[in-house]
C-alpha cells in the first residue's frame, strides 16, 4: 500500500505522524490533505529510514538543493561533499542529477548517505547509458525509458521527475507561436528530439498507467515535469507552458486514482507580475496538488547572482502559493557548481521560503525572526549568531571585524549605535 492509499484509509503511519509533529500540525489534519492530494511526503518503500519531509498545503516551504556530475565533471567524492554541504545548509530534499560518469554508483552512495529524501530525473541516465551502448538516444525504446524508470525505483529513489506533459501536441503549440528560447528542459528537449525522429508519442505519456504501476509499487512520488517551461522573461505563461500544464492536471488525476502522490513542477523564468496568476492557475488545473517552483528567475541579465534572481522569484512564489522551492546557485546558466555554491544556493531559497512563511502567516515562522529582534535589542552578539539562517558565516563577518572601544557595538556604528542611544532617549537607560 502506498502512504496515500493508507491515509485514505484513516490511518496515521509514522511518517505522517512525524512530520506532522516537525510542522506543529494535528496529524489528522496531515493525514487528509495527504488522502486529498494536496500534500505529500516523498519516501521509497525501499528506502532506509529517512526524515520525513511533508510538502504542500498549509506547511513550511521546502528547499530542494541539486547535486550531480556532468561529462566534463564526474567524482562520486565531490558530489557527495555537495550533499552534504547542502544537507547541513539546511536543504529538505536533495536531487541527483548526474549525466555523466559512474551515474549508478553516485546515486547509491547519495542514497545511501543522504538523511532526506532523493528524487532523480531518470531521463537523464537513459539518455547516458544509451551512448554508453552505442546507441543514439532517438534510437532508444519505450522499453528502454521504463526499465531507467524501474531500476532507479528498485534502488530506493523517492521521487522522480517525470516529463510526460511533453506531448507532440504541447510541442506543436511552442512551435505555432514562436519562443525566443524554445525549449530550455533537458528532458523537455530529449523527448522532443525523439517524438520528432521517431512520429510517435512522448511514451511517458503514451503508456502513462505504465509508469504509475511502477510508482505505485514502490511508493515512489512522481514530480510532474515542467519541459516547456520558459528559459526567458519573454517565454513565460505562453501557449505551450499552459498547455502542458493542463495537460499534468489530467495527470495528476489518474495518479490520484492508483493512490499515487504527485508534485506539480513550475516555471522558470517569469517576470514579477506574473508570479501569482501562475501559481494560480496552477493551483487551480491541478486541484491543489503541491507546486515545486524552479526559483522563479525575475530577470534574464544576472549570470553570478541567479541564487539573488531566483530567492526573489521564490518568495513571491512561495507567498503566492508554492509549495517547494527548489534552488538556484551563482553558477546558473554558467557552469557546474563547486560545494560553495551549493551552499550559497541553499541559504538563499531558505531565506526565501522563510520570509515567504511569514508572509503566509505559517504557525512559528515569526516566532524565530522575534527572537533575533529580542537578541538585537539586548546586544547579545552570541545569540544573534546562534539565531542566524547561516551562523557560521555570521560568526566568521563578525569575528573578522570587532569593534576596539565597545565589544557591545559594530565597527559600522561603533559609538553611534542606535540601540544603544535609543535606550537612553526611551527607555532612559
Amino acid at each position: 500500500m502506498t502512504l496515500m492509499h493508507r491515509a485514505r484509509q484513516g490511518e496515521i503511519p509514522p511518517a505522517i505522524a512525524l512530520a506532522a509533529k516537525s510542522e506543529h500540525m494535528d496529524p489528522a489534519t496531515l493525514r487528509d490533505r495527504i488522502a486529498a492530494g494536496r500534500a505529500v511526503i516523498p519516501r521509497n518503500r525501499k528506502r532506509r529510514e529517512i526524515r520525513p519531509v511533508a510538502v504542500g498545503e498549509g506547511l513550511t516551504i521546502k528547499v530542494n538543493a541539486n547535486v550531480g556530475s556532468s561529462r566534463d565533471h564526474a567524482d562520486i567524492g565531490l558530489e557527495m561533499e555537495k550533499m552534504r554541504a547542502a544537507v547541513a545548509a539546511g536543504a529538505d530534499a536533495v536531487m541527483d542529477l548526474s549525466t555523466g560518469g559512474p551515474i549508478d554508483e553516485i546515486r547509491r552512495a547519495i542514497l545511501a548517505e543522504c538523511p532526506v529524501p532523493v528524487g532523480t530525473v531518470p531521463l537523464y541516465q537513459i539518455a547516458a547509458d544509451g551512448n554508453l551502448r552505442g546507441k543514439s538516444w532517438v534510437e532508444l525504446t519505450g522499453d528502454d525509458f521504463f526499465a531507467g524508470i524501474e531500476k532507479q525505483a528498485i534502488e530506493g529513489v523517492d521521487f522522480m521527475t517525470v516529463h510526460c506533459g511533453v506531448t507532440r501536441a504541447s510541442v506543436e503549440r511552442l512551435v505555432r507561436e514562436g519562443r525566443r528560447l524554445d525549449i530550455v528542459s533537458r528532458g523537455g528537449s530529449l523527448l522532443a528530439e525523439w517524438m520528432e525522429y521517431n512520429g510517435k508519442e512522448n511514451p511517458f505519456y503514451e503508456q502513462y498507467d505504465r509508469l504509475l504501476a511502477i510508482c505505485r509499487e514502490y511508493d515512489v512520488t512522481i514530480s510532474l515535469g515542467d519541459g516547456l517551461r520558459p528559459g526567458c522573461l519573454a517565454d513565460a505563461t505562453d501557449r505551450a507552458q499552459v498547455h502542458e500544464l493542463m495537460t499534468l492536471g489530467e495527470l495528476t488525476d489518474r495518479a490520484w486514482e492508483k493512490d499515487v502522490q504527485v508534485m506539480i513542477e513550475g516555471p522558470g523564468h517569469v517576470p514579477m507580475h506574473q508570479i501569482a496568476a501562475n501559481m494560480v492557475l496552477q493551483k487551480r488545473l491541478c486541484h491543489g496538488a503541491p507546486f515545486y517552483v524552479l526559483g522563479p528567475l525575475v530577470t534574464d541579465i544576472a549570470p553570478g547572482y541567479d541564487h539573488i534572481t531566483s530567492a526573489i522569484g521564490g518568495a513571491i512564489a512561495g507567498w503566492s502559493g508554492a509549495d517547494f522551492l527548489c534552488y538556484v546557485t551563482p553558477s546558473e546558466h554558467l557552469r557546474l557548481p563547486p560545494v560553495e555554491d551549493v551552499r550559497e544556493g541553499v541559504i538563499a531559497t531558505r531565506i526565501a521560503a522563510h520570509a515567504a512563511d511569514i508572509a503566509r502567516g505559517i504557525p512559528g515562522a515569526m516566532e524565530w525572526d522575534n527572537r533575533m529582534a529580542d537578541a538585537r535589542a539586548a546586544l547579545d552578539w552570541k545569540s544573534q549568531i546562534e539565531l542566524s539562517i547561516d551562523p557560521e558565516r555570521a560568526s566568521a563577518w563578525r569575528g573578522g571585524s570587532l569593534p576596539t572601544a565597545d565589544e557591545a557595538a559594530c565597527t559600522m556604528c561603533a559609538d553611534l549605535c542606535a540601540i544603544k542611544t535609543s535606550r537612553k532617549a526611551i527607555r532612559k537607560a
